[in-house]
Parts: C-alpha cells; sequence; structure tokens
C-alpha cells in the first residue's frame, strides 16, 4: 500500500473522447481504484445524481470554496459553468487506503500535474478524429448543435496539449484503449494496483 498511498491518476480528453468509459473500466476492474467526484456549478444532467457524478454547487459556493483555497484545481470550462477538485475528496480517498482517479478536463489535469509532480500520472484521452467526435457528441443527444460546435472548437484546441501529458491513448476501440490504459497504470503503481 505504500508505494501508491497519496498516488493520483489523471485522466483527460476532449469532451467525447471517451475518459468516462475508461474511468469506468479501471473502477470496475482495479477495487484499489476510486473516482474522485468533482464538483461543479453546471446543472445535472440525464440521471446524473449529485455525489456520484459531481458534486452540484452554487456558483456563490463555488466561488467561496475558490477563496477558501478548497480546491486542487479549478477551471471556468464553459462561460458561466466552474468544474474542480476539492482537495477534500482526494484526502477521503487516500484515508480509505485507495488511488484516486480524476476525470477532468485538460487544463485542470495540467495544472493539477504541475502541482502533484511524480506523484501523479497524467492519461490523455485522444478521439480517432474531430469527425469521430462530433458523431459521439451527437449521438450523446443531450447537446444542442451550437453546443456541439463549442465542443469541437475547444477540442482541436486542447488536442494541442496532449504532448504535455505522460502518455497519450488513442480510443479508436475502447476495448483496447481501456487494455492499454490499465497496462500504463500497473507500471505507475506498482504491484498494488491489482489487489
Amino acid at each position: 500500500m505504500s508505494d501508491s498511498l497519496h498516488k493520483v491518476i489523471i485522466l483527460t480528453a476532449p469532451s467525447g473522447a471517451g475518459k468516462t468509459s475508461i474511468t469506468k473500466y479501471l473502477l470496475q476492474h482495479f477495487p484499489r481504484l476510486a473516482f474522485s467526484v468533482s464538483a461543479t456549478t453546471r446543472a445535472p444532467r440525464g440521471n446524473e445524481q449529485d455525489g456520484i457524478d459531481y458534486h452540484y454547487i452554487s456558483l456563490e459556493k463555488f466561488e467561496g470554496l475558490i477563496k477558501e483555497n478548497e480546491f486542487l484545481e479549478y477551471e471556468m470550462v464553459y462561460e458561466g459553468v466552474y468544474y474542480g477538485t476539492l482537495k477534500s475528496e482526494l484526502d477521503r480517498i487516500w484515508s480509505l487506503g485507495k488511488v484516486p482517479v480524476l476525470d477532468i478536463d485538460v487544463k485542470g489535469a495540467l495544472h493539477v500535474q504541475a502541482q502533484l509532480g511524480a506523484k501523479s500520472i497524467s492519461l490523455f484521452i485522444m478521439p480517432p478524429s474531430i469527425d469521430v467526435l462530433k458523431e459521439r457528441l451527437q449521438n450523446r443527444k443531450t447537446e444542442t448543435a451550437d453546443s456541439i460546435q463549442i465542443r469541437l472548437n475547444k477540442a482541436e484546441y486542447e488536442i494541442g496539449f496532449s504532448n504535455q501529458f505522460n502518455a497519450i491513448i488513442k480510443n479508436e476501440v475502447l476495448e483496447t484503449a481501456c487494455i492499454e490504459t490499465a497496462e500504463i497504470l500497473k507500471k505507475f503503481l506498482g504491484p498494488d494496483f491489482t489487489k
């Protein structure tokens, strides 16, 4: 346990690239990992639940937590919509003897990586192409045409940062991307990872 104590796994990608699917795979197959629930000011989508998918908090409360230095990282990802990683969330997971998995945006991932250095590993999930990304976002049926275009523009920008992460996983076939991610994490966490 001591080898992986206080380590952090960072998964990042443009919206729709598959990081949430890969995160779910890792959590199902490796009991030593735990999902770090991010905080956000956006409204829940579909069947999302507070405290499970996100900590849904008001803009006023979020900005108060920023002033109190309660976030490891935070970002206004879209106009008026914050996302962030609460320090208390990592402490909660570490206290359970587990390794937090952060499923966060690209700027937040760079910020956490800069703060934690060798205690973290950062993986950039690369979509096969912008066209495939557009198709995935359309298939979600949770976005308007305008919001999809905003996400695609942001994706092209974010892909420009991919070489700043520890590894790039191209997600053409989800199962292959999941296995490749797990192999990288086994090297980072050592034998504790599979227990």
